[in-house]
């Protein structure tokens, strides 16, 4: 009922910088909490950032000072700004969003289908 398309991964060398994008479409009455998760070959699926409905932000500490998250409530979009990228950020990158289809409907969680961010050293 709701479609997430990512874009803007891609492979970089250290220190550079990627942005990615997160856009959602479908059956959409609002959006609570937004989030980018990553996964790299081996590991969990981890929370990277998220951001609320009211523009609170979290992120883990690894990304702190690096990494950047916002939203665009007029797009249904979220960003993930990242600078100085490190061959430990290597990953498929996630978003998530929490979404409730009606007035009264629950929340839903729905996934990204997943991007590559690839740093080189």
């Amino acid at each position: 009922q709701v479609q997430l398309v990512e874009s803007g991964g891609g492979l970089v060398q250290a220190g550079g910088s990627l942005r990615l994008s997160c856009a959602a479409s479908g059956r959409i009455f609002s959006i609570n909490t937004m989030g980018w998760y990553r996964q790299a070959p081996g590991n969990r699926r981890e929370l990277v950032a998220d951001i609320t409905s009211g523009d609170s932000t979290n992120y883990i500490d690894s990304v702190k000072g690096r990494f950047t998250i916002s939203r665009d409530n007029a797009k249904n979009t979220v960003y993930l700004q990242m600078n100085t990228l490190k061959p430990e950020d290597t990953a498929i990158y996630y978003c998530k969003v929490v979404v409730r289809h009606t007035k009264w409907t629950v929340e839903s969680d729905y996934w990204g289908q997943g991007t590559q961010v690839t740093v080189s050293s």
